[in-house]
């Protein structure tokens, strides 16, 4: 490995350290000096450092496929060392991390340019951009990382920078409600996430990665004892508590409660955090561990139900918002679903590769919804849309290609990564496969449903907004009209570059990512596990098997999906309402989302409020400052008035006393001996 390594050592190291430094080094320039350099300033310093990161990370990974240069596994400063247990800043740049790169800084580097027409007005313009060049810092260092130390602190820094995004605009009630959500949902899955860690440190003795898949194998053999008769597998435990980690961070059923409300954020931030960057993250960290979950069956089945449970579920919510935002929140929510069923069916490579297609079509969403948003003064009510294509061209052509992309129609980049994951999941053998398939499969027509839901209410039929608009919040600042337009080039031009890997890029790619070795060593699979081979045999390339998509069920079904979007909302409006009067009784429960909200707020919520006040009445006030503190202070009041009675001032008294003293003396001496 050090021989690999060398070459590219050699290649100079600094480059790997310039990919994360430069936006963090941008990021601290913008914030603590953005009234000094003005906002202009700020938007080019931090774009042209995001930039030059994903050129640097565009060439590191032309010279990793090419052969060029070799995986990098190395330390690059050893911060402390304590009990044998080195905690280290160091990279590991292999095929996974450098592909991860790419996307995050593709992605991030379209955001950046997006939000100078987006938060033009905002007087918190230089702040902004702060956050989202620290935030790409966070997480190029979490993607980069070789040991959990390192993984850990990029996992909560993504953490720490959504929650200040998220709650940008922090004068706003709900902002602030959704950022702080965010924030103690991620730390219950965080909880989970360190115990795994520190298993991994109990049984290894080490935080480096290579460390703990060598023991792997050794590992499924071990059990830990929970109580004197009760023992699970180590390894399980330990993949078990990092999925719960990733369930927080990936918004995984149930707690995927705080990704729908961090839309109160801007909307550049919202493509950010849920297309390639923060939500991606625990996508990514089970695929990096596979040597670890591939020896636990435990872990793969749940990682597989749970996901299973989030694309299909998840879904059916976006049907029944109106606010075209949440909408694609929504969609998020239901094809990072997919990811994990695909991680649970041990086809990690499908599930990156989903992961690298999303990131491009969903953020190509969100900022066409941003884009809507802006057109429409800020106005998200779906319903108060309509007829937008003919005033707003290009932000419907490129939605529409992020749409069929995200459908799964042949030839567009998510119908190759979709259909392979639902492809893997029929092949799997694997305890809950036949629920996943069923579930990913019945997902393919309420994503293809609630998909052009939004865009034949958005853009196509008779408009609905000649009458003014509703405007509300700080996003109003500088609008006052009411004629819909045309976002200016700053918007345009990152939904045109964002369209078109949305359009090509997976026809591009899938056959090296997939059936081409691509990943190396970076994702390791035992042989019984290995459906992705299985399905090899049968792919000859990428056009053939969209042409055999009319024989296979998807296709099908995102047709029926459109085609029902058609006739509700732009053929037979009615017919809709009286469709949605037959689904009355269970409507309730999708508008409250099936209740985990309410379970949350007034369950755990109330009753962590309420153990808290017993806690404080009975245990800090009655115990602490009753009993302990002001009750010793009461004892010694107490004794002293007693004591203090005898202190009379008399000499007889005094003689008395002591008389009386001398002969307890005098009788306890006699009596003892």
């Amino acid at each position: 490995m050090e021989d690999l390594s060398a070459s590219l050592l050699s290649m100079d190291p600094r480059e790997l350290l310039a990919i994360p430094l430069l936006p963090l080094a941008a990021a601290i320039v913008a914030g603590l000096f953005g009234k000094l350099i003005g906002r202009t300033t700020a938007h080019v310093i931090t774009i042209a450092a995001v930039g030059s990161s994903f050129v640097l990370s565009a060439r590191v990974a032309g010279q990793l496929v090419t052969g060029e240069v070799s995986v990098f596994n190395e330390s690059v400063y050893t911060w402390l060392v304590s009990d044998g247990i080195r905690m280290e800043v160091g990279f590991l740049v292999d095929q996974l991390s450098v592909l991860m790169m790419c996307v995050v800084t593709f992605v991030s580097l379209c955001v950046h340019v997006y939000t100078i027409g987006y938060m033009h007005d905002d007087p918190g313009y230089q702040r902004f951009f702060s956050y989202i060049s620290l935030f790409t810092f966070a997480m190029l260092m979490l993607v980069m990382s070789n040991n959990f130390m390192q993984l850990f602190f990029g996992w909560e820094a993504v953490g720490v920078m959504s929650y200040l995004l998220i709650g940008f605009w922090y004068t706003k009630l709900s902002a602030i409600f959704a950022n702080l959500k965010a924030f103690l949902v991620n730390r219950v899955g965080d909880f989970g996430f360190v115990l795994g860690i520190a298993a991994i440190v109990y049984y290894t003795g080490s935080l480096d990665y290579r460390d703990a898949f060598a023991v792997a194998p050794a590992l499924a053999e071990v059990r830990y004892a929970l109580t004197d008769s009760w023992s699970v597998s180590a390894i399980s435990l330990i993949c078990i508590l990092l999925f719960i980690g990733a369930m927080g961070k990936s918004a995984q059923v149930p707690l995927h409660v705080w990704l729908p409300d961090s839309m109160e954020g801007p909307t550049p931030i919202s493509a950010l955090i849920h297309a390639a960057t923060m939500v991606t993250a625990g996508i990514f960290m089970v695929a990096r561990f596979s040597p670890l979950f591939e020896y636990s069956e435990v872990a793969l089945s749940l990682v597989l139900v749970v996901g299973a449970t989030t694309a299909l579920f998840m879904g059916f919510l976006g049907v029944v918002n109106n606010d075209i935002k949440r909408v694609v929140a929504y969609s998020t929510l239901s094809q990072l679903g997919y990811m994990t069923v695909a991680l649970g069916a041990s086809a990690y490579g499908a599930a990156i590769f989903h992961l690298m297609t999303h990131a491009f079509f969903k953020a190509l969403l969100f900022l066409a919804a941003g884009s809507v948003i802006i057109g429409m003064h800020h106005e998200q009510d779906m319903r108060k849309m309509g007829g937008l294509a003919k005033v707003m061209p290009i932000t419907a052509a490129t939605c529409w290609i992020g749409a069929l992309s995200l459908i799964g129609t042949p030839f567009f980049s998510g119908f190759y990564s979709k259909d392979f994951i639902i492809e893997a999941v029929q092949e799997s053998s694997r305890w809950g496969a036949t629920y996943a398939y069923w579930c990913v499969l019945l997902g393919v027509f309420i994503t293809a449903f609630y998909t052009f839901r939004m865009v034949f209410m958005t853009f196509h039929g008779s408009p609905r907004w000649e009458h003014g608009h509703n405007d509300h919040g700080h996003q109003d600042r500088g609008h006052g009209g009411r004629t819909s337009h045309e976002s200016p080039w700053v918007v345009t031009l990152p939904l045109i570059f964002l369209a078109i890997p949305s359009l090509a890029i997976g026809y591009l790619t899938v056959q090296p990512l997939l059936f081409g070795g691509f990943f190396g060593e970076a994702i390791q699979m035992l042989p019984a596990n290995d459906v992705l081979r299985k399905l090899a045999t049968n792919f000859l390339d990428p056009t053939s098997f969209a042409l055999e998509a009319v024989k296979h069920p998807p296709l099908w079904l995102a047709s029926g999906g459109i085609a029902a979007a058609w006739f509700f909302y732009l053929k037979s409006p009615l017919m809709a309402d009286r469709v949605a009067s037959l689904f009355a009784p269970i409507r309730p429960l999708l508008d409250n989302k099936y209740y985990f909200d309410w379970f949350n707020e007034k369950g755990l919520a109330t009753g962590s409020r309420g153990l808290g006040w017993v806690f404080w009445k009975a245990g800090d006030q009655a115990l602490i400052d009753g009993a302990m503190v002001n009750g010793s202070a009461h004892l010694v009041g107490a004794v002293a008035g007693v004591v203090r009675k005898v202190q009379t001032g008399y000499l007889y008294s005094y003689a008395f006393w002591m008389m009386m003293g001398l002969t307890s003396l005098l009788a306890w001496f006699l009596f003892s001996v």
